[in-house]
């Protein structure tokens, strides 16, 4: 497919304070977009802004929120004349058996990871239809596959795939294109954060290669750059997940049968699992929650 120049460009990624959002917003920069960076850490969103070598702005916002978000897309557009570009990045996680799940911090997962990217997308798609712009719903591997201990991460990123897939079908036809980016396992925050947990880490060491492994940032999001190009439907970070689509039908039962042997071998330490929102992502999103309250 052919590449859109993005000199010029306008575009918003939320989740934009650290990792995927972070990189991303440097690199769209770097190419000439101008970039406008949602998230819930004002300071780190202002040092990121800072570092950008093309004209950019920074929004605090919860993407949960209709009324905020809906006043972030009208303030962008009086900023920057237009918006082009709309990556729907903002993500957390919890892992743990379910049945012990702190039922705040599983909503939550569900709040942002699927909630939040359909509301980023109800406040963006007037700019995006005038523009005939393009919107990226970054997904995950979690999305392909689902994982005992990940129930509410999976759920969300399942969702968050088959919203964006339907709303192609809608909107394609006033010219806005829709994709989806899968990314397994990369180097981020949020998966250190995950990995701060012993059980946690060795059940991931336990999966099968190249799911078991941790892959390094800038390549991926240099993929994701070339989709956001492309306009692609479908990205993926790194390569092998391709070939993962023509898997997905055959892997739930194959998971649950595995899946069972391996959460009796970790029974007598699922107790000891954390709970609560993870990395540093995770404590941004709990603390803007509680000054709000």
């Amino acid at each position: 497919m052919s590449r859109t120049s993005l000199e010029g460009q306008v575009a918003v990624v939320t989740g934009a304070a650290r990792g995927v959002g972070e990189l991303l917003a440097r690199k769209l920069s770097a190419r000439g977009a101008k970039v406008a960076l949602v998230g819930l850490e004002p300071d780190e969103l202002k040092k990121v802004s800072a570092r950008l070598h093309s004209e950019s702005d920074h929004w605090y916002a919860d993407v949960t929120d209709h009324e905020v978000m809906a006043r972030v897309a009208q303030e962008v557009k009086e900023r920057f004349g237009k918006v082009d570009i709309v990556v729907a990045n903002a993500g957390v996680a919890a892992g743990g058996p379910f049945m012990d799940s702190d039922p705040v911090a599983w909503r939550r997962v569900i709040e942002v990871n699927l909630i939040g990217s359909a509301v980023t997308a109800r406040a963006f798609l007037p700019v995006l239809v005038e523009s005939r712009g393009y919107l990226l719903q970054i997904a995950s591997l979690a999305a392909i596959t689902p994982a005992p201990m990940m129930t509410a991460y999976c759920a969300s990123k399942s969702g968050a795939e088959a919203f964006a897939h339907s709303l192609r079908a809608e909107v394609g036809y006033r010219g806005v294109r829709v994709g989806v980016a899968y990314l397994s396992w990369t180097d981020t925050d949020l998966v250190r954060g995950a990995d701060q947990d012993d059980v946690m880490r060795e059940l991931r060491q336990r999966l099968p290669w190249p799911s078991n492994r941790t892959y390094p940032l800038g390549p991926a999001v240099d993929r994701i750059v070339a989709g956001i190009e492309r306009r692609s439907a479908h990205v993926y970070g790194q390569g092998w997940l391709r070939g993962m689509q023509s898997l997905r039908g055959y892997l739930p039962p194959v998971i649950g049968l595995v899946g069972q042997r391996e959460m009796k071998r970790f029974e007598p330490r699922l107790a000891s699992v954390a709970k609560g929102l993870v990395g540093a992502g995770g404590a941004a999103d709990e603390a803007a929650r509680t000054q709000r309250s």
